[in-house]
């Protein structure tokens, strides 16, 4: 898979782009489920040249992906991964996906399935201005990473840091590592108050 298009400027790349970069190793092979436009899928491949595809349920985004000469499918990812065997890839990416699906649990099982390890970027619902809009405003949140109001957003569920740092602990998920996103800073103390968005690089447990 390549594209004509110049390598990027890794200064200019935003920095939850930048944070799954620095878990992918070069030459990895990569399936981004809901990768949208394509633009991680192309920085990884310009970026790490990684061998990789996107599953996109919008035709709009789709067409967008072959522009830039990338293997896209238009499906469902809650279709399921069939098409696909065990451990097919190095890295699964679930980045601003899983939040949206209906049917979690089982798209999970397969991400887990197919690759040899997964990383899940979602916002985080109790981040502090998320809180402070709660309590003193009475109103349902809006912050960069929830921008969208609470009629047409397409966030199903509403999980922090700490709430899916427990459900891998309950299903025997290994957390290799975690990167925590504030804007444009990382956070090191009391991610799930301070960070926007937290990324999780994770496997099962042998």
């Amino acid at each position: 898979m390549s594209n004509n298009l110049p390598i990027p400027d890794i200064k200019k790349v935003k920095l939850e782009y930048r944070a799954i970069l620095d878990l992918i190793p070069t030459g990895s092979s990569v399936l981004d489920l809901g990768c949208g436009d394509g633009e991680l899928l192309n920085l990884l491949v310009k970026i790490k040249n990684i061998r990789g595809s996107g599953i996109e349920i919008d035709p709009e985004a789709v067409r967008k992906c072959a522009s830039l000469g990338i293997s896209v499918s238009q499906q469902d990812i809650e279709s399921g991964l069939s098409d696909y065997g065990d451990r097919s890839f190095d890295f699964v990416i679930l980045n601003q996906s899983l939040q949206q699906v209906v049917k979690l649990e089982a798209v999970l099982k397969e991400t887990l399935r197919v690759g040899n390890k997964v990383i899940i970027g979602f916002p985080n619902f109790v981040y502090y201005k998320s809180r402070l809009q709660m309590v003193f405003g009475g109103r349902t949140p809006v912050t960069p990473s929830l921008p969208n109001m609470w009629y047409d957003t397409p966030n199903l569920h509403f999980l922090s840091i700490t709430d899916f740092q427990a459900y891998c602990r309950d299903r025997h998920l290994e957390i290799e590592k975690v990167i925590y996103i504030d804007g444009n800073r990382r956070i090191k103390f009391f991610p799930n108050v301070f960070a926007q968005t937290g990324i999780f690089l994770i496997k099962n447990q042998k």
